[in-house]
C-alpha cells in the first residue's frame, strides 16, 4: 500500500504512542503494551514511508519529468533533450534553463534523485508526486 508519510511521522507516532503508554503505566511495563505485532507494523511503516528530504523541482520541471518517465526515455535523454518540443506552452529552454542556468544549486542532481527515487515535492504546491512503478 502506498504511504505519503514520511519516515520521520512514522516515528513520531511510534514516539506519541510509547509516550502514552508510559504514561499510563506509571512508567513501569512499558514493553508490555506494544506487541510484537505493533512493532511489526511500525516497522513495515517505516520501510514503506517516504524520505524526509524529498527533492523540490517547480511545477514545470515536474510536468516534464513525468511526460519523459512515461515516454520511457532515460535520464540522459531526459537530461539532453532539444529545444524543440512545447509542454504546456513553454518551450524546453526553461527546462534547459533550469538544468543548467538555474539559481537552484545542484539543480541537475535534485531532477536526477527525483527521477531515480520516483517520487518528489513539486514546488509551487507542496504536493508529492510519485509515480507507480512500471512493469514491461
Amino acid at each position: 500500500m502506498a504511504s505519503e508519510e514520511t519516515k520521520r511521522n512514522v516515528f513520531n507516532d511510534l514516539v506519541e504512542e510509547l509516550a502514552s503508554a508510559y504514561i499510563a503505566l506509571d512508567g513501569e511495563g512499558i514493553g508490555d503494551e506494544l506487541t510484537n505485532e505493533d512493532k511489526q507494523v511500525y516497522l513495515k511503516d517505516y520501510d514503506n514511508a517516504l524520505p524526509d528530504d524529498l527533492p523540490l523541482i517547480p511545477e514545470l520541471i515536474s510536468k516534464y519529468l513525468i511526460m519523459r518517465k512515461q515516454d520511457r526515455g532515460d535520464l540522459v535523454q531526459a537530461l539532453d533533450e532539444g529545444t524543440s518540443f512545447l509542454l504546456d506552452g513553454t518551450q524546453w529552454e526553461s527546462v534547459q534553463d533550469w538544468f543548467w542556468f538555474s539559481d537552484v544549486k545542484d539543480s541537475v542532481d535534485t531532477f536526477a534523485r527525483a527521477w531515480v527515487l520516483g517520487v518528489w515535492r513539486v514546488e509551487e504546491k507542496g504536493e508529492i508526486v510519485k509515480l507507480e512503478a512500471q512493469h514491461e
